[in-house]
């Protein structure tokens, strides 16, 4: 047996709207309305029809649903699945449900609401759609000649095509420190890579471009922190290259630089002048090796996408 959900009531033409533009699934005309009261019809249930793949009919009770409470005074309508027994779905998807005014020429229309169609719970709908007062009086143009009106229904189903978003703050300080000698500078014929490293939970890698690259290239040595893992971080790190001679370093720093999957940071491709670098007085270059050491203070932020 199945469920009939309620939605909140209306209090006449209250959460209501009026558009020309018909319905987009079903228009059903019932001439003589009147008789249903006469005649003691309970419901009426339209014929079948199509919507997003599945099959829907419309349910009025010209007197009222008397399962719901006392609405004699209010016609009720419902949207409902068909034959979600023999072949049980879960739907959501957005409704209204439409009464056309003949003097206006323009539709009642209740605000599209997207509610879970499942198994018993296969009808929403609204126990006061519109006062049997309203709907029967002629001057408000919703019967005409021998009591004749129109409902229609719309509805369209929402696809399970939601990208949900994991967002975590790591606002880790670790801090992570390493050095690394780079031997054989003067042989280095395009970059120098690091091995990959853990650094808060990520792994990363660490290039040096003694040549320069792109906008550094011929003038600058280029250093750049690559982040191999998913997602965004947003990191706070210092690079350093050590003077061996005199214990002095020269240093660049940068603060919640975004990272994402195997990106570059393109503000270090100037990282230190080439004939600095290489000037034996500098004490940079020692033996043709150098000392390059990086350090991540901090780690925040982390997104990754997943579609579901």
């Amino acid at each position: 047996m199945s469920v009939i959900s309620v939605l909140p009531e209306f209090h006449e033409f209250t959460g209501m709207e009026t558009r020309e533009a018909p319905p987009a699934h079903l228009l059903v005309k019932i001439q003589s309305f009147s008789l249903f009261e006469k005649y003691q019809i309970e419901k009426y249930e339209t014929e079948e029809f199509a919507a997003g793949e599945y099959k829907w009919k419309l349910i009025i009770y010209p007197n009222g649903d008397h399962n719901v409470g006392k609405d004699r005074d209010y016609v009720s309508v419902y949207l409902a699945m068909v034959d979600t027994c023999s072949q049980p779905v879960e739907v959501n998807a957005v409704f209204s449900i439409f009464l056309f005014n003949h003097i206006s020429g323009k539709y009642l229309s209740s605000l599209g609401r997207t509610r879970h169609f499942l198994g018993t719970k296969s009808k929403w709908g609204f126990s006061k759609f519109i006062s049997k007062e309203s709907l029967t009086d002629p001057s408000n143009g919703y019967v005409v000649g021998d009591n004749s009106c129109v409902f229609g229904a719309e509805v369209f189903v929402v696809k399970k095509e939601t990208i949900t978003q994991f967002v975590y703050s790591r606002n880790v300080d670790i801090p992570y420190k390493r050095d690394w000698i780079i031997p054989n500078y003067s042989k280095i014929e395009q970059f120098w890579e690091s091995e990959e490293f853990c650094a808060g939970g990520g792994k990363w890698t660490i290039r040096l471009y003694p040549k320069g690259r792109e906008i550094g290239g011929g003038t600058h040595v280029s250093i750049i922190l690559r982040y191999l893992g998913y997602g965004e971080v947003k990191a706070c790190f210092t690079v350093r290259m050590k003077d061996q001679v005199f214990d002095n370093e020269y240093e660049k720093s940068y603060k919640d630089f975004v990272f994402r999957s195997s990106s570059k940071v393109g503000e270090q491709f100037n990282f230190i002048e080439i004939a600095t670098m290489n000037d034996p007085k500098k004490g940079f270059i020692v033996n043709d090796s150098c000392l390059l050491q990086l350090e991540i203070s901090s780690l925040k932020d982390s997104v990754e996408c997943i579609i579901m």
